[in-house]
């Protein structure tokens, strides 16, 4: 690895520290299943949040109510307390694509239908509404400066 490249991937590293997010790895359902959840939550307070999914009749709710908790409690160990209803929003949730299982299913005259089990990855971000308003204040000043 070059020097820029590992400067560039300790800048990142160190930039993730200041973030509390979770990640969840390998969901054996399709993204599209995952983003509809996804898009429920999207920009949600974390409590309200938790509610909507547990009440959602979606098999991805429940995994990612149980994403969400984790990312709150990171987001507590990182700041040494308890996170008040009200203070927490999710401020990113993004669903990739992940490896794709591909399978044979028979088919008439001989032939294979291919089947495509798909999987995604799930990295949510918590943080104040404070935090959230600080970031776009420096991006805003950055753009200014350009």
């Amino acid at each position: 690895m070059g020097a820029r490249k590992r400067k560039a991937a300790e800048e990142r590293k160190e930039a993730l520290k200041k973030v509390s997010f979770a990640k969840l790895n390998n969901v054996p359902s399709s993204p599209r299943k995952m983003r509809l959840v996804a898009d429920m939550i999207r920009g949600m307070e974390v409590f309200r949040a938790l509610g909507v999914l547990k009440f959602s009749n979606k098999e991805a709710a429940a995994k990612v109510e149980k994403l969400l908790r984790s990312a709150i409690a990171n987001w507590e160990l990182k700041n040494e307390r308890k996170a008040e209803t009200g203070e927490l929003f999710v401020t990113g949730i993004s669903v990739d694509c992940s490896t794709t299982l591909k399978r044979m299913r028979p088919a008439p005259q001989g032939r294979g239908y291919r089947i495509r089990k798909r999987s995604n990855h799930v990295t949510l971000f918590v943080d104040t509404k404070a935090a959230v308003a600080k970031e776009e204040e420096k991006e805003t000043i950055k753009e200014s400066q350009n």
